[in-house]
């Protein structure tokens, strides 16, 4: 065996040169792969005694894509195209043997191969649309020539792998194999190499694109169906058009057409912000200040208290991963209704093929309830999921604390309450953490982590792993009010109001946000939401135009009627009434209204939200500002081809946001608009938020 660079190995083996990759842990595509791969392939060509080439892995997996920290700095020779081609154009036969997955830069490998072999467990997919890219090294012209153009179209749209036997039955792969891989990968490359030429090569086969020029419209079809998923994203119609040209142009020409719109892309802002949260969701795991020597606590069983919406989604989280729940209610009316909504959650997932009809019944076994909050005495973790007032909270923890078992970890669902005041009145501060879920629980993947001034490293530590069990992404926040994602949140809505106060039609604010690439603006957000969570109909404020509409019983969606005025499908139309009382409360407040530009409105909203965050940041509440990014992402839609709100403030400038920030200040004389000191420290200094 030869080393060809100290991540591939050259031997010969019954007239085969096998080409053995390792680059744990994924076998990326750094410059040595690529590297020995060529070097490999020359020299199995000047080798007489090898008749065919084998390309096998070690490790859990085949090669998992590219190496992504090489696309800031720029790859090192050699150019992936020139090992490509080095292979495509090799006269001796090529296999490769996949386990685990053959992603982006992989799977395009696998593609110049001449045979393909997998185990039944390996996955093979072109994911580079997650990262705001194509496919750029043929994959978008290579692949439909095997498959066929509708599943390439759907996996290079949707970034989703597909498994083995759908590959083996689509003709991507030419045999499935048992566990000896390499043995069968040996015995195909065997035989091959002692069959004459010339053997099969991906670029020359059109056959499987004449569907597509003979049904043109499917591009037009696959455009409209995923229109609404992908609104305001470039790269999906980027490899749509790869695709395009995969049919209407030669290969070379294709080949060209690929590497044009990735260079579009792989400069552009939209892929440099999916990179950076790429990063940043990764980052977010790591908690500094943890020693590693640090246990976690064992989760075998948990308890929620409160069956609403909030606990039973919470609930069906862990009965997912195997982890058995028991729900306590007041009331059995309320404890039979929550039960009934998860089971129908489960059937509705089920009816919807997602889940067989025995996982349901197994997820809703482990799921039991009781009246009896005594019957959460053995369990590990017990989450408080009432509604939001401070002394119920108090009050259940109380009763925790003379219920539950030395070590099991106390949680609050709170969304804004100070937890340090909740975690008071137990004899265990130590074991009492914030785990925010959001709304819906079993849908919603962030998942916020608060600590508390005494929370044990133990516990934070399995907070975030807990997380990870349950398949959400965790991000550790401290102690304030609304902690990061409400408290910034509240610094949006309370500028939406005031620009309605100031003369802005709601619809035109929630356009604006909406274009932005929200799924909804403040407005009807707040619709949804319920405009009468938190109102007190005793104390409603006759100046705040949400406590008007709640006067009016005007509360949201649920009751056809909030800012809006919603439909039997619960489509909104603008509201007479909404505008009145806005021009109402700004008349007895003395606001002239006027009519403002799109540029005005999207910056009065956005512009407090990255206020606030430099202000959490300076605080300590978050760590990094990219664990606000990666809140705000997947807890509150900001559109991740924008990266967030701190690194859509680096875009920008935080000299040019904070030049706008004092603009308001002095325009409007509101502390409102105070700038952050650490906004104001890194902007004269020319540095960015890290």
């Amino acid at each position: 065996m030869v080393a060809l660079t100290s991540m591939v190995d050259y031997s010969v083996e019954e007239g085969v040169a096998v080409l053995t990759l390792d680059n744990p842990p994924v076998n990326a595509l750094s410059q040595g792969v690529r590297q020995g791969l060529k070097d490999g392939v020359v020299k199995a060509l000047a080798d007489d005694s090898a008749q065919a080439v084998l390309i096998v892995c070690e490790g859990r997996t085949f090669i998992a894509g590219a190496d992504i920290s090489e696309f800031s700095s720029g790859p090192m020779e050699p150019n992936f195209h020139e090992v490509l081609s080095t292979m495509d154009n090799s006269p001796k036969p090529i296999v490769a043997a996949i386990h685990g997955t053959a992603l982006g830069g992989g799977l395009e490998t696998a593609l110049c191969c001449n045979y393909r072999v997998a185990v039944a467990s390996a996955k093979f997919g072109l994911p580079e649309v997650n990262l705001g890219l194509l496919p750029g090294a043929g994959g978008t012209q290579r692949l439909p020539r095997v498959i066929g153009v509708e599943k390439t179209l759907a996996m290079v749209t949707s970034g989703a792998p597909i498994g083995a036997a759908e590959a083996l039955e689509l003709g991507l792969i030419d045999q499935m194999v048992g566990d000896d891989l390499r043995a069968a990968g040996l015995a195909l490359a065997i035989e091959k190499g002692a069959e004459a030429g010339p053997h099969p090569r991906v670029r020359d086969n059109d056959e499987k694109l004449q569907g597509a020029k003979d049904n043109p419209e499917i591009f037009a079809a696959t455009r409209k169906m995923i229109a609404r998923k992908t609104r305001g994203f470039l790269a999906p119609e980027y490899n749509i058009r790869c695709i395009e040209a995969a049919v209407n142009q030669p290969f070379d020409e294709g080949l060209q057409t690929e590497g044009k719109l990735f260079a579009e892309l792989v400069t552009g802002a939209q892929s440099q912000a999916q990179q950076y949260f790429f990063f940043s969701e990764r980052q977010a795991s790591k908690i500094p200040g943890i020693d590693k020597d640090v246990a976690e606590l064992p989760i075998t069983k948990v308890g929620v208290i409160g069956g609403g919406l909030m606990g039973g989604g919470i609930s069906m989280n862990f009965a997912n991963v195997g982890i058995p729940v028991t729900i306590v209610e007041t009331n059995q009316a309320a404890l039979d209704r929550g039960l009934g909504t998860i089971r129908k959650n489960y059937e509705n997932t089920a009816r919807k093929g997602r889940l067989t009809e025995q996982a349901v019944e197994q997820r809703c076994s482990l799921i039991q309830g009781t009246l009896d909050m005594a019957d959460l005495a053995d369990c590990d973790l017990i989450i408080e999921a009432v509604f939001e007032n401070m002394a119920v909270k108090k009050d259940i923890f109380m009763r925790l604390d003379g219920i539950a078992k030395a070590g099991a970890i106390l949680a609050s669902n709170t969304s804004a309450l100070d937890l340090n005041e909740i975690a008071s009145v137990t004899n265990r501060p130590e074991s009492v953490i914030g785990l925010h879920f959001f709304s819906p629980a079993n849908v919603m993947k962030l998942l916020e982590v608060v600590r508390g001034d005494k929370t044990s490293d133990a516990v934070i530590k399995t907070g975030m792993a807990l997380a990870k069990r349950i398949r959400k992404v965790a991000v550790l926040v401290g102690v304030c009010p609304g902690f990061v994602g409400n408290r910034i949140l509240f610094m949006r809505q309370i500028e939406a109001s005031n620009l309605a106060l100031a003369g802005a039609p709601i619809e035109q604010i929630d356009k604006v946000l909406f274009d932005f690439g929200f799924p909804m603006g403040a407005f009807q957000m707040g619709d949804l939401a319920g405009l009468d969570l938190g109102w007190d109909k005793g104390n409603s404020n006759p100046t705040d135009v949400k406590d008007r509409l709640c006067d009016l019983g005007r509360y949201g969606q649920k009751t056809g009627a909030g800012y809006y005025d919603y439909d039997e499908n619960r489509m909104p139309t603008p509201a007479a009434v909404t505008a009145e009382l806005f021009a109402e409360v700004a008349a007895t407040q003395g606001i002239k209204q006027k009519q403002m530009s799109e540029e005005e409105i999207l910056d009065r909203c956005l512009l407090p939200m990255i206020n606030e965050g430099a202000k959490i940041l300076d605080e300590g509440i978050a760590m990094r500002a990219s664990d606000i990014d990666v809140t705000y992402v997947y807890g509150y839609g900001w559109p991740v081809y924008r990266g967030g709100p701190m690194h859509y403030a680096n875009t920008i400038g935080l000299d040019k946001v904070l030049a706008k920030i004092r603009h308001y200040h002095e325009l409007t004389g509101d502390d409102f608009w105070a700038p952050s000191p650490l906004l104001v420290s890194l902007a004269e200094q020319g540095k960015r938020f890290k």
